[in-house]
């Protein structure tokens, strides 16, 4: 053998020992919600608090996948610590319907097997996206809602908490001012649509997707909305994305936005390219406001939304942390 073809045969083998040795690429991103979010609307300590619980939470979830973890573990790690947090109107934090009740939806999704799970309308699981999840791994349904999920959260062994745990005086207040506004016929000046939300991509390449919320405050009791519906507030598919989404759910339900924007990228767009179509685009000539946070099977990253504000943070492939909440922060 030439010594030409020796020296190319381990120059090829050197060159696969390298690649195998460089690491699957890990990303995750996380939202708090979009609205009328404004620096003339913040004190400089609310915004600090809410970049640090954004932090803590992208972080928590990155450690996830940094020590091997699943994309369904690093979604669910990161969705807890925001619903944990009076900040985000998801959990501890919900907002109040019409009634004075809170009413709490969520979902997931495992872009490996397409399997999913939700809940909707339940007052007394402190952390719905873990019910979800568990919708997903010990039934044979996607969907529950009310009573039979909190009986299905007795089942597994789940402790419910007091309804009174998710009553903050904040969000009291929030539903004071928006009855008063609907008396008046006053439009509301400070809209926040504060779902909570996460998308993975671990070492095994499977991508994932969560959103959680308290819906909208003064809603109708029993309304729900987007979140905790597979393909139009929820969508995952290792074949091309994942997405969480955050704004009034009756136009991402119409729309069927995260499925529309997986689709697009099936299709052969890039995944900020069919995010931004969606959000900037379709919903807004349809009138919708919000925004989105999505990311393909390489760990690319996009977090459009067509509200002055989003609280969102990234940690994408290249380990580089981004947190954010005005428009103008790339």
């Amino acid at each position: 053998m030439k010594a030409s073809s020796i020296l190319g045969m381990l120059a090829a083998a050197m060159a696969g020992m390298a690649s195998a040795a460089e690491p699957a690429p890990i990303a995750i991103a996380v939202h708090g919600g979009a609205g009328t979010i404004s620096r003339e609307l913040m004190t400089p300590q609310r915004e600090q608090a809410f970049r640090t619980k954004l932090e803590e939470a992208i972080r928590a979830g990155h450690g996830v996948l940094t020590a091997g973890g699943t994309s369904l573990e690093a979604v669910t790690r990161a969705i807890r610590i925001l619903e944990d947090s009076p900040l985000f109107n998801a959990g501890k934090g919900a907002v109040f319907n019409a009634a004075g009740q809170n009413e709490l939806d969520a979902s997931i999704m495992d872009g490996a097997s397409l399997d999913a799970g939700a809940v909707a309308a339940v007052h007394r699981v402190r952390n719905p996206i873990d019910l979800a999840l568990r919708v997903m791994t010990h039934s044979k349904h996607v969907m529950l809602i009310g009573e039979g999920a909190e009986q299905f959260a007795r089942e597994q062994g789940f402790e419910l908490v007091d309804p009174g745990y998710f009553h903050t005086e904040d969000r009291w207040q929030e539903l004071q001012a928006a009855k008063a506004r609907e008396l008046t016929r006053h439009r509301d000046p400070e809209k926040w649509l504060s779902t909570v939300g996460a998308v993975a991509l671990d070492r095994a390449g499977n991508l994932a997707a969560g959103t959680s919320t308290g819906g909208l405050t003064n809603k109708r009791w029993g309304r729900v909305g987007d979140s905790p519906i597979i393909g139009a507030g929820t969508y995952a598919n290792n074949d091309s994305c994942a997405v969480s989404a955050t704004g009034t759910g009756e136009f991402f339900i119409r729309h069927v936005v995260a499925h529309s924007i997986c689709v697009r990228v099936a299709g052969g767009e890039d995944v900020a390219s069919a995010a931004n179509a969606m959000v900037n685009e379709v919903l807004a000539a349809a009138g919708g406001d919000g925004g989105v946070i999505a990311m393909d099977g390489k760990g690319n990253i996009a977090m459009p939304h067509n509200t002055p504000g989003m609280h969102r943070a990234s940690i994408d492939r290249n380990e580089v942390l981004f947190v954010g909440i005005y428009r103008d922060e790339p």
